[in-house]
């Protein structure tokens, strides 16, 4: 695809990204100043401190995305699962015991970036 369709569509969702949060900061403005100065006496806020509301609500509350955030990833582990497990069905026992090795030594002891690498020798001193 041309460039100029993903700096477009990228400007498309900035642009639609922004006028939400606007929106949503004035609807939090709006109704604030409609029902909280005359219920509790509350002061009036302006957009940015709804904003902030907003921000801080998410922050404590954790809304605003769907439920399934857990269900998503438990979906994705479920099928990357299946697919390793298809996968293996097609193997010989030996095979499969080959590979189960071969994972253990990747995915035990620290992660791969803290291994220590052994320093390869030096082609120049055997010359």
């Amino acid at each position: 695809m041309k460039p100029s369709f993903w700096l477009l569509r990228g400007l498309k969702v900035l642009l639609f990204g922004t006028l939400f949060v606007a929106l949503a900061g004035y609807v939090t403005m709006w109704l604030w100043n409609w029902l909280l100065p005359d219920l509790f006496r509350l002061p009036l806020i302006s957009i940015w401190q709804a904003l902030g509301l907003l921000v801080l609500s998410r922050l404590l509350f954790g809304g605003w995305g769907s439920r399934g955030g857990r269900a998503r990833w438990a979906r994705h582990r479920r099928q990357w699962k299946d697919k390793v497990e298809s996968r293996l069905d097609c193997l010989s026992p030996e095979e499969k015991e080959k590979f189960r090795q071969k994972m253990e030594g990747a995915c035990t002891g620290p992660p791969a970036w803290l291994r220590r690498r052994t320093p390869e020798p030096d082609q120049s001193a055997s010359v």
